[in-house]
């Protein structure tokens, strides 16, 4: 039997503990490693570590080749940046509109999504924060202010370290609330009145589960996950937050600068209580998001790569079964792992030729906080992520099934078959000599992302909300309020009120002209100007609205120029309809949309999208009859079956490319061409036919069955209108069309 001696310094070895070993202890093992207990699995985990430190020279070669497999799936620079510039535009524009309607909250787009830190495969959620900045969270009596929503953090013996309770406090005076509300501000034993956390409960809106502090909607096919969190903020740092800041360390990450920028940044309550405590009902946890994003923002493109891999080895090796009736391991558990890895670590370590060992390290350190059950969060230590985590009997799969990755000979990435990582992988080391069909070349892969991102920020959706008071001076304020933030706004508010301001116009201009055509079949000049300044929102709706207008008042030969100016600037092969009415997308993109995309921002937007035509109840006027239906497609039964967010059914919504065919089936049709109008009437089959990416077919067909019915061809028009009805059953004009259809037949045959 053999005797093995180890010198172990902790200090080195074990960032995170602080028991088990002590520096320089003395361990001896004898013969074969036989596991009895988490002692002998510790240091067995140990032993195998430290052979890690003796690199092989295959290391070297393998974490080259698993770098640029991650660069082909998206992990790099270039689409890094592309993610966080989307991510923050779209937050900005979230936060403008809701602000632009009275309502006093910051939207802050948050995890994998908006770091870069992720791939198609993984499908990560797309998180979003919504603060409230209406409410103020204070932690002294002095921070109280008047006219606003006061909560006094509590934070106490009894409050688990990260989380506090919050006393509600009145507006007009700096003095307690003694009176109960509705189960959610509730007395406890010492007579204070406390905000209860069930009140995400009480606001969760249809179709999202209670996740933690997040109201969680499942992901559908094409459309990602999303966890929706509500938070309030607060004035300054609590002490517990704040001994991070004013820590004096000896490494350099993070930087002074970090810090500096960290003291001016945001901090949060959200609604979720310590899994440990008894009172669970009445605390809020502390979050420090944006400290977060300014660090991983701050990472460099290898330590953002050893993160992805992190999460892929989550889902592949650790995660594959539930544990205990859930995932235990959470990738925000991996992120404080790697944030104090990267604290521990010079910055010479973190390079693309050092991937593997990087990776191994992280690795080890997360198996450590599994044994030892203590994962301190990064910014108050006190906090252990994993407290009340999981059972022993989970934390005994959980340490068996790290101990599989704790070799890193470099054969574990060939497991990996998210985004066909093992097998791409394998080609990039002469492996593999055939390549699999279904695997996306790196640029297939950079037009997909980049795409999705593009079509992002396409704010047709919001500036549509801030058009549904139907009210002109309401509308102009807005103009006003979007003009004022435009000329003090940074970079981004700028270019958030550039996209938004287009469809505001165009609306207007519509608005006013539906009024004109009531009262003398006429537009105003002043109509024509604000459509004008609106057209160039995209390549195709501010014009249709233009050329709509112009067909109702009779002008058929300026409506065809309108249309052929369109026809002539819609290139099919690039051009990508963008709908964000609702959850509506595809897997499928334009390769000459996907190529504009990778190369180009937000300022592509107005040569390559064409967003839905959208009318209003009070533009009745400017629609054209056939159109007209669809503002009225919802029966009293149909109601029932709405949610709070199909609030565009009761607008008359139509997809760009087949409204302009129609419009020129229509406008040929007034000026008897009809060989032009048989043309467009094809073109109108065709699109609906090949156009994958149509949002609004069933109106599409609507549109279509009626032309049928003018071209007298009664059989056709009913099987359009069935065929709408295939698409969307309820809250659907097919079924008026198909009555009147219907009705108008049997007239015809009724004996005179």
């Amino acid at each position: 039997m053999q005797m093995v001696i180890l010198y172990i310094d902790i200090r080195v070895a074990f960032p995170l503990t602080n028991k088990i070993l002590k520096p320089k202890e003395e361990v001896i093992l004898f013969g074969k490693n036989i596991i009895t207990n988490y002692v002998d699995i510790y240091i067995l985990v140990f032993c195998k570590f430290t052979r890690m430190f003796h690199t092989p020279d295959y290391y070297h070669n393998i974490s080259k080749r698993l770098s640029e497999v991650l660069d082909d799936i998206g992990v790099n620079e270039n689409i890094v940046v592309k993610r966080r510039r989307a991510f923050l535009l779209e937050e900005t524009i979230c936060t403008i509109t809701h602000r632009a309607d009275g309502r006093q909250m910051t939207v802050y787009n948050l995890g994998s999504q908006s770091e870069g830190t992720t791939t198609g495969g993984l499908q990560s959620d797309a998180d979003t924060l919504f603060c409230l900045d209406n409410i103020s969270v204070i932690q002294d009596w002095s921070e109280w202010s008047p006219g606003k929503s006061n909560l006094l953090m509590i934070q106490n013996e009894t409050t688990p370290p990260g989380y506090c309770l919050l006393q509600l406090l009145t507006r007009d005076a700096p003095l307690p609330v003694t009176h109960e509300t509705d189960n959610i501000f509730v007395k406890d034993t010492h007579g204070r009145i406390l905000f209860k956390n069930t009140v995400i409960d009480a606001i969760m809106q249809e179709g999202c589960q209670r996740q933690g502090p997040s109201a969680a909607s499942a992901a559908k096919p094409y459309v990602l996950a999303s966890d929706i969190v509500i938070a309030y903020p607060y004035k300054s740092w609590p002490q517990s937050s704040r001994a991070w800041l004013d820590q004096q360390e000896t490494n350099i990450w993070p930087t002074a600068e970090m810090k500096r920028y960290a003291k001016t940044t945001n901090c949060f309550v959200v609604g979720v209580g310590s899994r440990a405590s008894e009172n669970a009902d009445f605390e809020w946890r502390l979050s420090t998001s944006l400290v977060e994003r300014c660090l991983m923002f701050n990472l460099n493109i290898t330590q953002i790569k050893c993160y992805t891999l992190m999460k892929m080895i989550l889902k592949t090796y650790i995660n594959v079964e539930n544990l205990d009736n859930g995932t235990c391991i959470s990738s925000y558990m991996c992120k404080t792992v790697l944030f104090h890895c990267i604290a521990s670590k010079p910055a010479s370590v973190w390079k693309e030729c050092n991937i593997l060992n990087c990776l191994s390290f992280c690795i080890f350190t997360l198996n450590n906080c599994i044994l030892n059950e203590h994962c301190p969060h990064f910014i108050v230590h006190e906090n252990n992520l994993m407290a009340g985590k999981f059972s022993a009997e989970v934390k005994q799969q959980l340490l068996e099934r790290m101990l599989n990755l704790i070799p890193f000979d470099g054969i574990f990435p060939f497991g990996i078959q998210i985004d066909n990582l093992g097998e791409r992988l394998q080609i990039k080391l002469n492996m593999m000599n055939e390549v699999h069909y279904d695997i996306q070349q790196s640029e297939e892969y950079t037009m997909s992302i980049t795409s999705g991102l593009l079509k992002l920020i396409t704010p047709s959706d919001l500036a549509i909300r801030m058009i549904k008071d139907e009210n002109i001076e309401t509308l102009l304020q807005k103009v006003i309020y979007l003009t004022r933030h435009y000329i003090d706004g940074d970079m981004l508010e700028k270019t958030a009120c550039r996209l938004l301001v287009p469809p505001l116009f165009t609306s207007i201009g519509s608005l006013i002209a539906s009024k004109n055509i009531q009262n003398n079949n006429t537009v105003s000049p002043q109509a024509f100007t604000w459509i004008e300044a609106g057209m160039d929102s995209d390549v195709a709706s501010g014009r249709l609205k233009l050329a709509s207008i112009m067909y109702r008042v009779g002008n058929a030969e300026i409506t065809v120029l309108i249309l052929s100016r369109i026809e002539e600037q819609y290139n099919i092969e690039v051009t990508e309809p963008v709908c964000r009415c609702y959850d509506f997308n595809t897997p499928y993109f334009k390769r000459g949309f996907g190529r504009l995309s990778s190369q180009y921002g937000a300022e592509a937007l107005k040569y390559t999208v064409a967003l839905c035509v959208r009318f209003l109840p009070p533009e009745i006027n400017c629609v054209p009859h056939e159109l007209q239906y669809e503002l009225f497609r919802s029966t009293r039964e149909d109601l029932l079956h709405r949610s709070i967010y199909d609030n565009w059914m009761d607008w008359a919504v139509v997809d760009s490319l087949p409204y302009l065919y129609f419009l020129q089936y229509k406008t040929y049709g007034k000026l008897q061409r009809p060989e032009e109008q048989q043309q467009a009437l094809n073109k109108l089959i065709w699109a609906i036919e090949t156009e994958r990416n149509l949002a609004h077919k069933e109106t599409e067909l609507n549109l279509l069955g009626q032309c049928m019915e003018q071209e007298n061809r009664p059989v056709d028009a009913l099987k359009c209108y069935m065929l709408s009805l295939r698409h969307r059953k309820r809250n659907n004009a097919a079924k008026i069309h198909i009555c009147r259809c219907l009705a108008k037949q049997t007239h015809k045959d009724l004996p005179t």
